[in-house]
């Protein structure tokens, strides 16, 4: 079924721009869909892709090139900016949810952009904690 629009989580974004389990399929959305994401998921793109760099998954002229195709994304996808609204709903997920901080912060994000109506909404997301509390919130989440 083609999407049209999707809410990524940076678990789903890191696959894209290096080979591991998960990029043929994060290649495969991210290219045919229109991508929202969290406001942070910039920070986290860069701090997960030094990371590779550091563990000497990836070298530096791979980390560049990611980082250069990163930068051409984010003319094409849609930020949740921070608001109130979004500090709320991530205050209630830690309570309901297992997830740490910053995963809340991106799952209240994407019940913002779903206008808080996720039913049929796709999240796109590869960490599996952040994955259950989408889909008890309501997304449809893939893979």
């Amino acid at each position: 079924m083609k999407r049209t629009d999707a809410f990524c989580d940076t678990s789903a974004l890191v696959p894209f721009f290096s080979d591991e389990p998960g990029s043929v399929y994060a290649r495969s959305v991210l290219n045919r869909a229109s991508v929202t994401v969290w406001w942070g998921t910039v920070v986290e793109m860069t701090s997960a892709l030094t990371r590779l760099v550091r563990e000497r998954t990836i070298e530096e002229p791979q980390k560049e090139k990611a980082s250069a195709r990163l930068r051409a994304l984010r003319d094409r996808w849609i930020e949740v900016l921070p608001s109130e609204r979004v500090r709320e709903l991530a205050l209630v997920l830690v309570e309901r949810h297992p997830l740490r901080a910053a995963d809340a912060l991106q799952l209240a994000a994407a019940l913002v952009w779903a206008n808080e109506r996720p039913r049929s909404r796709l999240f796109v997301c590869l960490d599996g904690r952040l994955a259950a509390a989408a889909r008890k919130e309501g997304f449809e989440v893939a893979p």
